[in-house]
């Protein structure tokens, strides 16, 4: 079975298990939440480690957040090596933190709750297994913010440095994606690359796809619309600055060399 297919089947299985959530009540709140606080904690420690700090460091002796605008994603490795094989890397790296814990909560979450098991427990069986669908149903989402967020205030960076650090969230929000709806990162994606085509502002590209999402979910209308609010707030929020620069025509087109600016 391929990723594409799991995910679609996974999906309709996610969904179908809303009612169990809804069955178990407000009252069963903390029961019903701590899976999903789990799955966010360990997707924000994964997506907090710094993978284009510790390229550069290793393989330039430099340190990624003084050179080029100082953000911590693939596109200032490549700024900072003068290396698209490194910027390869970096942005692999940076998608599998995003990739990997959301395919985990689309599918783990699933596989603990036997579908057999329904018909015969009624409200015993809804009752034992609601923590698992809300970790089916809210838990991928959860994941997907859990691990941008991480990416953009990395606490281990964050820590060392004794300043918050991060990147901007494309590469790990992009590989989240397509772990939890492919056709969301194939939405994006179209954008982003068709805008940077056009304008040929990597800058605009960015707010493009970032911005693409929610109207994605209206076209589409896919029940996520919170979701990709929250999504595309984090992301926009560390693009704001230099997306204001855009506008008032301080960013250079397709910035790849270490200029040392425009900063941010």
């Amino acid at each position: 079975m391929s990723l594409f297919s799991l995910v679609d089947q996974n999906m309709q299985m996610r969904m179908s298990l809303f009612a169990v959530v809804q069955e178990a009540g407000i009252d069963s709140l903390s029961t019903l939440l701590w899976p999903v606080a789990l799955m966010i904690l360990v997707a924000y420690l994964i997506g907090s480690i710094p993978f284009a700090y510790i390229i550069v460091k290793t393989v330039a002796g430099e340190d990624i957040t003084v050179h080029g605008t100082g953000n911590v994603g693939a596109m200032n490795v490549r700024r900072t090596t003068g290396s698209w094989a490194w910027f390869t890397v970096a942005m692999l790296a940076d998608a599998l933190k995003g990739l990997l814990p959301t395919l985990a909560a689309v599918t783990i979450p699933l596989m603990l709750i036997d579908p057999a098991l329904p018909a015969a427990g009624g409200a015993a069986w809804s009752g034992r297994a609601a923590p698992y669908a809300a970790a089916a149903v809210l838990g991928p989402q959860a994941v997907v913010l859990g691990a941008v967020l991480g990416h953009n205030y990395s606490l281990w960076l964050s820590i060392a440095k004794r300043k918050i650090l991060g990147g901007k969230g494309l590469a790990t929000g992009g590989g989240a994606l397509l772990a939890y709806d492919w056709r969301y990162f194939l939405f994006v994606l179209v954008v982003g690359l068709t805008v940077i085509a056009v304008t040929r502002y990597m800058m605009a590209g960015q707010v493009a796809a970032t911005l693409s999402l929610p109207v994605y979910v209206m076209i589409t209308g896919q029940q996520d619309m919170l979701f990709v609010l929250l999504l595309g707030g984090l992301v926009y929020l560390r693009h704001h600055r230099r997306f204001v620069g855009l506008l008032k025509g301080e960013e250079p087109k397709l910035y790849v060399e270490d200029r040392m600016d425009p900063r941010g």
